[in-house]
């Protein structure tokens, strides 16, 4: 009996002793999703500055998502070929120059444009690290997984906090500082990293699309994109709502990220064991589509969208961990292309969310985007709900019945 707690905290101390390239690949996971987080507390700015609508803002987040989600069907392609190092390199050389560029932009088709080619960087990045840490971390693929959705969550929270504080300063700041640190990042690496092995086989454009085939991860897949209209619909929209100024701004998306980052490490594997990955994925994304619900009820208390973000970031932390870790065992697919087709799914949600958002409260109220986001994740719970037999087995391979 006294013997199972040594070894649970044995094998914790092993997944946390990890090899130094898996934290460099951490830290470069952080900083790539500082990418995005950072645009929140500076849209009011830019749409003031600029003269730019708030739709013409949300093409910032739209521009990037959408760039990234179709050129996650080439990242097989490129890693296979050259390498998932020089892929990764590659990415960050993308996201290096078209940050400094957005940065340096005067105009916000400028900055829509050059945020597009931060997504193609991205692209090859976060596909390739997630199969990077899953492949060479101690430990389960579950830990991998929670260790690259902690940086996600990390990287997602002080994205805010930084934007908010350059961005103070300057709307340029936040895509200058990203740049900087993504120069650190690439230094690293290139120093650092070891060189793996290429895969035998040369992937193809088209595996992505044919591992969506397997009902489970195109389910996966549909739930993802039907959830990150909601998500988006929150860091897009609420901004402009909320009537704070950049450190105001950066502060709430703090305290949302840190909580996002929290649950997706702590929360999200107890709740696979206790209750299994499927059903707590529902009560997750029912609890955001809730949330969601009450912004648009109260959109004229800023208190409540203030509370409602970052009570947000509990919810969405733990749906990510446990909705990722389904995906990389729900096909009998290679790994990254498992991540390449879900993602593809997702990111195209994400970069219709920001658009319809921001158009909808320009046509009819600002509370209409936060009920139509609620809608939108409602639909992603009843996919699960109705294709459990095409995921249930998630939960055997994970120990859960």
């Amino acid at each position: 009996m006294n013997s199972e707690p040594g070894r649970s905290l044995n094998a914790q101390y092993q997944s946390a002793k990890q090899p130094v390239v898996v934290w460099v690949i951490f830290f470069a996971t952080i900083i790539s999703f500082m990418g995005l987080g950072l645009v929140d507390p500076i849209s009011p700015a830019i749409a003031q500055q600029l003269d730019a609508t708030p739709s013409q803002v949300s093409l910032l987040f739209s521009s990037y998502n959408l760039i990234t989600g179709i050129a996650l069907l080439i990242t097989g392609v490129v890693s296979s070929r050259i390498g998932i190092k020089w892929t990764l390199l590659t990415g960050i050389l993308f996201i290096i120059v078209f940050s400094a560029l957005a940065g340096s932009s005067n105009g916000i088709w400028q900055i829509v444009s050059f945020r597009g080619g931060s997504g193609l960087g991205n692209s090859l990045f976060i596909a390739t690290a997630l199969s990077a840490i899953v492949g060479l971390a101690i430990g389960s693929t579950a830990k991998a997984i929670i260790l690259y959705e902690a940086a996600i969550g990390l990287g997602i929270s002080v994205g805010p906090l930084l934007g908010g504080e350059l961005g103070s300063i300057s709307w340029r700041g936040p895509f200058y500082g990203v740049s900087v640190l993504m120069i650190i990042a690439f230094l690293v690496l290139l120093l650092k990293m070891p060189r793996v092995e290429k895969p035998k086989v040369k992937s193809s454009i088209l595996d992505p699309i044919k591992a969506l085939k397997f009902p489970g991860l195109f389910r996966l897949g549909l739930t993802a994109f039907l959830y990150n209209i909601g998500f988006f619909t929150l860091m897009a929209y609420a901004p402009f709502v909320m009537d704070l100024d950049e450190h105001g701004l950066g502060y709430v998306f703090l305290g949302w990220g840190l909580y996002l980052a929290l649950t997706s490490v702590f929360i999200a594997p107890k709740l696979q064991v206790r209750f299994g990955t499927v059903k707590s994925m529902c009560a997750m994304l029912t609890l955001f589509a809730f949330t969601l619900l009450a912004m648009g009820i109260w959109t004229d208390s800023k208190t409540v969208i203030i509370v409602s973000v970052i009570i947000a970031g509990l919810f969405l932390g733990t749906n990510n961990t446990l909705i990722t870790t389904a995906v990389m065992q729900v096909a009998p697919v290679e790994r990254a292309t498992a991540s390449a087709a879900y993602s593809f799914v997702r990111f195209i949600g994400s970069a219709v969310g920001p658009l319809l958002a921001t158009k909808l409260a320009e046509a009819y109220s600002s509370a209409v985007p936060f009920y139509t986001g609620a809608v939108f994740v409602f639909l992603g719970v009843l996919v699960v709900a109705f294709g459990r037999k095409h995921i249930a087995h998630v939960d055997q391979i994970s120990g859960h019945s």
